[in-house]
């Protein structure tokens, strides 16, 4: 059954499920679990990503992908981001790409490792898989995860180009160019959507079929986007996070950035097993 059926579930029945659910698994304090174990991963990865595009032929590339992140994070978030990987580039030596590379998978990983803590307790597993085969999933998922996110970055960064690349190779007029320009996005939000899916089936030790763009799956990323805007206007045209919290206000906003970003992902790994518990309650018993 296709999870966009809900399991048979009404709107309001599939909502009032996972709200009690979310209550029950305690979402928002492993939310919070989430958010302390993303940061650890996010500097090295930074790390990695900005010596790995230092080695292509192209000037700029990270000053564009940090503007793209610009739009999403707050002004005080951003220049926190900028100041930090400034710092640590400067101050690293010969072997920064190995380093970084080093610091981003073990990050990851760890990342990954409470991400699947966390979704085990989304689906009431009681019994956890071996040790080696949690290794071997975490493993998996960090390249996976990995290999997605960085194939995204690269349409963001080079979308345009290889739309214009193509255009001129293939006689194609600026039609196409401009019907890339949106197309190239939708391919990011793919692979955004992929990469979710791949954890929401994964992650937990449980059996479950395969379906790529699952409710879950569009919620945590329309949440996410949401959220990050929401939280970027509230702080330009509300909130004042400098006169609360002073030097350490980019420190708060980033963690609070991560932890929204927390919040989508676990909710919508709710969404999807309760649709998966509503399916189950609905086939006949063997």
């Amino acid at each position: 059954m296709s999870p966009w059926r809900r399991g048979g579930l009404s709107a309001r029945e599939l909502g009032v499920r996972v709200w009690a659910e979310i209550s029950a698994d305690e979402v928002l304090d492993r939310a919070a679990a989430l958010s302390y174990y993303f940061l650890f991963a996010l500097f090295p990865a930074l790390l990695f990503l900005t010596t790995l595009i230092g080695l292509l032929p192209f000037p700029g590339l990270m000053d564009r992908l940090l503007a793209y992140a610009d739009r999403m994070l707050p002004a005080d978030a951003m220049s926190l981001l900028r100041t930090i990987l400034a710092q640590v580039v400067g101050g690293a030596g010969g072997g920064l790409l190995s380093v970084g590379a080093a610091g981003a998978l073990w990050g990851a990983s760890r990342a990954i490792r409470s991400i699947v803590t966390a979704l085990n307790v989304v689906y009431d597993v009681t019994t956890p898989r071996p040790w080696w085969r949690r290794q071997l999933v975490s493993l998996v998922l960090t390249v996976t995860f990995s290999l997605f996110t960085l194939a995204a970055l690269l349409l963001v960064i080079f979308g345009e180009r290889i739309g214009r690349t193509l255009a001129d190779r293939a006689g194609l007029g600026g039609l196409f160019t401009a019907t890339w320009s949106v197309l190239h996005w939708v391919a990011i939000a793919v692979f955004v959507l992929t990469a979710l899916d791949l954890v929401y089936w994964l992650a937990p030790a449980v059996r479950a079929r395969w379906h790529w763009l699952t409710p879950g799956s569009a919620f945590a990323l329309a949440t996410w986007l949401l959220t990050s805007l929401g939280l970027r206007l509230y702080v330009t045209h509300v909130g004042s996070y400098n006169a609360t919290y002073g030097s350490i206000g980019g420190v708060i906003l980033l963690l609070l950035w991560l932890y929204l970003g927390g919040v989508a992902l676990l909710v919508g790994a709710e969404i999807n097993a309760v649709i998966a518990r509503a399916e189950a309650e609905r086939r006949p018993p063997h």
